[in-house]
């Protein structure tokens, strides 16, 4: 066997995983092949959303499931048996992985992440592979691991039969929480964007420190009621009767399959504690407060709780004067883990301080770029009076007949202590507008406002703009604040992606931090934020991919400025592109700039999703709910600005036609015209340069519906990077013909050479020589594959006139 002449995979098969199983690992339970560990970023470009090219390791060892120790890069006999070890240490970094291979299929070159062994790098013969008990010996070496700790980190993790593997990210983040605990560790902080799992992974951590005995009793607190019952209800529900909710008040919770069920109660109506369950699940508004007969924590013995883990424990759990703080202080001797978006660090309060520097932290930069989390666009809205203030007439007054104050109100004003009821319409309006043009009036939206009385007005402002929609069914717009209940009650509507309404809600708060609105497309931020904790909350409503219903990405439009937040270094997720909309200019990007091109910069949309923004307004306040409002009427409001900005490759805020960013991408593969003709012209499948190019976040589809869909791959390269002039595929197809270069063969051939050349020249079909394509219309009426095949003298001479044919199809070109 001349091993010169496999391929990587026949390497890998042939050579390299036998050598594996020799040493010892099995091939079922710790062996996996082929492992895509990132889904690739999504790219959003004009109306097209694509993904990037996703990293795969070619094979990855595991002690034991989820537990990665060992990686392997394959390359090809053609390959020193080294060449692949850079990128499996790339590889290794993200995954946590501390033991590296490469091979060619002739030995292995290891690099010991640990250097446990005194070695960093080492030759090994094919048949000097180690087995798993020696890596996973230096694994425990390194990581001070001893036989205690190390049944617990060997302790399984759930498994619901399902198959689903856990994503790279949360592996990790629960393999280095367990192993801290185990170690002894009793307070640690775990930072993931909001988005990427961060209940799921508390749940494995929890599920195994309990399964091995280490953790008996577990408490679980958040501070939103709706976070506690979606717990409950999916990622906790394994633990079953052992649970309990701290609360005396029941609900009933629909399942997916339509099934009803009441959660389990800790507490009775006399707030009485059943202390028979073993995982309690509370929020901690309700079991203390500024009264010492709510602190109902104290009725729990301090050593009662082995484990007790924070959910958004960003939201002032670490101040020493929170409610939050008490019950840590309280059960100080047990194990607390902290979980947030967000680690706060402020000049009066550090959750590092308390939990100690994070165990594993995974930001939303991170998460755009594996492709798990979505992208989005902002839409930047200047209204006159914010920019420009607001100073009333000499004797203005106000909606009571009350003289208005004689000073310049701003931005910081306008409903909080005036409120400008044109500029709440027009915002309304403004927000209609982007959903009528985007073609989707259904997309969920969530509105923010300053507080429950303009979500009120703002709502009011929504329902009148889309009055017809509202006729259909009242909870197309709604408004879900603290105080309203009938709002309240329709947030699990509006979070299940299977529900229709509510549409667009209007919010103060409630909605900023924890709520998994999966399908949410679009938010409007019409209040200041002035915490970037908050802020990262926020754009965290919108990061949640949902493929079914394709949500790739989600639009912010912020009429108040806090996008600025985004200059903050401490943000971590830049947005893929900025559009500021001036007066009477359209709320959607616009799809052509001036000079009738595309705009890399504007909506970017895949086929039949859509995304939009939507506000809504609330409720008034309960009389005596806040200090008393100025209402002006009469005073007019205007767009004033407007701007189109997106991201390059490296992360830059740039201002770019689509045509300038592909004739830029294009020249940085291709060096001159030479060097791309050399490349089309050696490549026996046309259709892998394309595909290359889309895997490098180029698809030509884009700059293709600007110039037009009857170009070839290879004209529009040609004359977007370098300005040669292009010919359509019809008359690359007519010139072909003109040229008779069938006429060597016979009849049924060159019937079979025309089909293809009209294939080419109707559908751009480019892998004309993959015999597949004689199984379609109309080569199943000229005869059997074989048949036709045949024709040519075999397979070899289909494929060698097919390859004489689109040599012809670029003759005067290259």
């Amino acid at each position: 066997m001349d091993k010169r002449g496999l391929t990587e995979r026949d390497i890998c098969t042939k050579f390299i995983l036998p050598a594996v199983k020799r040493a010892g690992w099995d091939e079922m339970l710790q062996v996996r092949e082929e492992v895509y560990f990132t889904k690739g970023r999504i790219i959003v470009r004009g109306k097209l959303v694509t993904r990037g090219k996703a990293k795969k390791a070619d094979v990855v060892l595991y002690y034991k499931p989820n537990i990665p120790i060992a990686l392997i890069e394959a390359k090809d006999n053609n390959h020193s048996v080294g060449d692949g070890i850079q990128q499996g240490l790339d590889y290794a970094e993200t995954l946590k992985i501390p033991f590296v291979f490469s091979s060619n299929g002739d030995g292995f070159l290891f690099h010991d992440r640990t250097s446990t062994g005194g070695i960093k790098e080492a030759n090994l013969g094919l048949d000097d592979f180690p087995s798993p008990a020696d890596l996973w010996a230096r694994y425990c070496a390194w990581k001070g691991i001893d036989t205690a700790a190390e049944q617990i980190v060997l302790q399984d993790y759930y498994d619901d039969g399902s198959g689903e593997q856990k994503r790279y990210y949360q592996v990790n983040a629960i393999n280095a929480a367990i192993e801290a605990i185990a170690k002894g560790q009793d307070r640690v902080l775990i930072v993931m964007a909001t988005g990427s799992g961060k209940t799921r992974t508390a749940f494995q951590i929890i599920w195994r420190l309990w399964k091995a005995g280490r953790k008996k009793r577990i408490l679980f607190l958040a501070d939103r009621n709706v976070l506690i019952d979606q717990t409950m209800m999916n990622d906790f529900r394994p633990f079953g009767p052992v649970m309990a909710k701290l609360s005396t008040n029941a609900k009933t919770i629909e399942r997916q399959d339509g099934a009803k069920v009441d959660l389990t109660l800790a507490l009775d109506k006399k707030r009485r504690i059943d202390t028979a369950f073993e995982v309690y699940l509370g929020l901690y508004q309700a079991i203390t407060g500024p009264e010492e007969h709510q602190k109902l924590y104290k009725e729990f013995s301090k050593e009662f709780f082995d484990l007790i883990v924070i959910d958004e424990c960003h939201r002032g759990s670490a101040a020493a004067d929170s409610a939050w703080r008490e019950i840590l202080t309280h059960f100080s001797g047990a194990t607390q883990i902290g979980l947030t978006a967000t680690p706060k660090e402020t000049e009066y309060v550090s959750n590092t301080d308390y939990f100690g520097e994070p165990v594993f932290t995974y930001s939303l930069k991170d998460g755009i770029s594996d492709g798990f989390l979505a992208p989005y666009k902002v839409i930047k809205v200047h209204i006159d009076r914010d920019v420009e203030g607001y100073r009333p007439e000499l004797g203005q007054v106000d909606r009571d007949g009350a003289e208005v104050e004689d000073r310049i109100y701003n931005a910081r004003d306008f409903d909080r202590t005036l409120v400008l009821d044109d500029r709440t319409k027009l915002t309304a309006r403004k927000i209609t507008e982007f959903l009528k043009e985007s073609g989707d009036r259904f997309q969920k939206t969530i509105v923010f406002c300053v507080d429950e009385e303009h979500a009120a007005r703002m709502r009011q402002a929504l329902i009148n703009e889309n009055a017809d929609l509202v006729a259909e069914n009242m909870r197309y717009v709604m408004r879900i604040t603290g105080s309203d209940k009938e709002g309240q009650d329709q947030l699990g509507n509006f979070i299940d992606p299977e529900s229709k309404y509510p549409v667009l809600v209007t919010t103060s708060r409630l909605l900023s931090t924890g709520v998994d609105a999966q399908t949410c497309r679009l938010i409007v931020l019409d209040r200041a934020v002035g915490s970037m904790t908050e802020f990262k909350q926020i754009v965290g409503r919108g990061t949640r991919v949902h493929e079914d219903t394709k949500k790739f990405y989600f639009t912010l439009i912020d009429f108040r400025g806090a996008t600025s937040h985004f200059a903050d270094p401490d943000f971590d997720g830049d947005p893929v592109q900025i559009y500021e909309p001036g007066e009477d200019e359209p709320m959607m990007p616009p799809d052509e700039t001036p000079d009738g091109m595309d705009d890399i910069g504007q909506a970017s949309y895949e086929a039949g999703n859509d995304e939009t923004i939507i506000y809504q307004p609330g409720v008034p306040l309960p009389d005596g709910g806040g200090p008393r409002k100025i209402y002006v009427d009469g005073v007019g409001a205007r767009i004033i600005a407007e701007r189109v900005e997106y991201l390059d490759a490296n992360g830059k805020l740039v201002t770019e036609t689509l045509r300038d960013f592909t004739k830029t991408a294009l020249k940085n593969r291709f060096a001159s015209l030479d060097d791309f003709l050399k490349r089309w012209k050696s490549a026996e499948r046309k259709q892998a340069i394309v595909e290359e190019l889309e895997a490098e976040g180029l698809p030509l589809d884009a700059i293709a519906d600007e110039l037009g869909k009857n170009l070839d791959p290879f004209d529009l390269i040609c004359h977007v990077a370098f300005d040669r002039k292009p010919l359509t595929r019809r008359e690359r197809a007519e010139n072909v013909k003109k040229r008779d270069v069938f006429n060597k063969y016979g009849p049924q051939a060159r019937a079979v050479l025309d089909a293809l050349l009209e294939k080419y020249r109707d559908e751009g079909v480019l892998g004309l020589d993959d015999t597949n394509v004689l199984r379609v219309t109309p080569f199943t009426t000229m005869g059997s594959v074989v048949q036709l095949i045949q024709a040519f003298g075999g397979k070899e001479g289909f494929e060698k006139a097919v390859r004489e044919m689109q040599d012809a199809l670029y003759q005067e070109a290259v």
